[in-house]
């Protein structure tokens, strides 16, 4: 019966991609590999791990918005899920290296992102987990079938350089928020109506208002 390993050997961005898109280099091996797998049917959740790394005092203050005040990390900071991804993987013998293709977002609404963005340097810790079915060659040459071990796993850190790398591709010099509907009208509405050009333009006065409004007479 096949024994199957997995692990992540690399990641880079998918060039020419139409949307943000990863790919993690995804290496599995059947040991011993005297069966030939005729086809693998992959299921993988990738989970962020933030407790295993540490954060400089500007990733903290970015990292209020998702976990809270630093003094209650212990408690506010767990495990993200960050998506679940099914792949087909063609028959080999022995070991071979596929890409596991991860869809990214810039919006600001969306937990992962607001982690990803607030990170100056290092690395992302990901958890990979692995079920799926396995179709295999037995020793009689007849095709037969085996899940794979729920405990299948594989630890990555991944450059949190390779994620800013992707984004400024797609979104140079940028960042991508979504509003609700209602919201986004009155603000178009207040642009218009006071001749102001562009979107930052319209943000930065609003904000000055606002501190302006904020200095103690």
């Amino acid at each position: 019966m096949p024994d199957l390993q997995f692990q992540i050997e690399g990641a880079e961005a998918v060039q020419h991609a139409a949307a943000p898109l990863l790919a993690l280099k995804l290496r599995i091996t059947n040991v011993p590999d005297n069966h030939a797998i005729h086809t693998l049917s992959l299921r993988c959740q990738i989970q962020i791990e933030p407790t295993r790394r540490r954060y400089v005092g500007a990733e903290q203050e970015k990292l209020r918005d998702l976990f809270g005040e630093p003094d209650r990390w212990s408690r506010t900071v767990r495990s993200l899920l960050w998506m679940n991804i099914s792949m087909a993987i063609p028959g080999f013998t022995g070991t071979t290296v596929a890409d596991l293709q991860l869809p990214c977002t810039f919006d600001f609404n969306i937990a992962t992102t607001k982690y990803f963005h607030a990170l100056e340097s290092g690395d992302i810790p990901l958890c990979i987990l692995f079920s799926g079915t396995v179709f295999y060659r037995g020793e009689d040459g007849a095709l037969q079938v085996t899940q794979i071990p729920w405990d299948r796993e594989a630890n990555y850190r991944l450059p949190v350089e390779v994620w800013k790398q992707m984004m400024d591709q797609h979104y140079p010099n940028s960042a991508w928020l979504c509003l609700e509907r209602d919201t986004f009208d009155r603000l178009h509405e207040y642009k218009v109506r006071n001749g102001i050009p562009t979107w930052e333009q319209l943000l930065d006065k609003l904000v000055a208002g606002k501190e302006a409004d904020e200095v103690p007479a």
